[in-house]
């Protein structure tokens, strides 16, 4: 579903609840451009779990096929200029 910056101003949360009881998700646009995202907790909960499971998967490639460095907390900031 897709609602204008305006039309959430003017109808506010209590519209976007209902939209989110039909719709996964509700699309803001400003100015004819999707700007915004809003989802339910829950959905954006398991996004950020599948986010996580996605780094510790590429984490576990990355050790598995040597990609990885060991060095001092000290040499690490300086690799990265810190």
């Amino acid at each position: 579903m897709i609602i204008t910056a305006n039309e959430l101003k003017r109808r506010g949360v209590s519209y976007v609840s209902k939209l989110l009881e039909k719709f996964e998700n509700v699309f803001v646009t400003v100015r004819g451009k999707k700007k915004y995202v809003i989802l339910k907790v829950e959905d954006y909960e398991r996004l950020k779990e599948l986010e996580l499971e996605n780094a510790i998967r590429e984490a576990e490639r990355d050790l598995k096929e040597g990609k990885y460095t060991v060095e001092s907390a000290e040499e690490h900031f300086k690799r990265l200029g810190i």
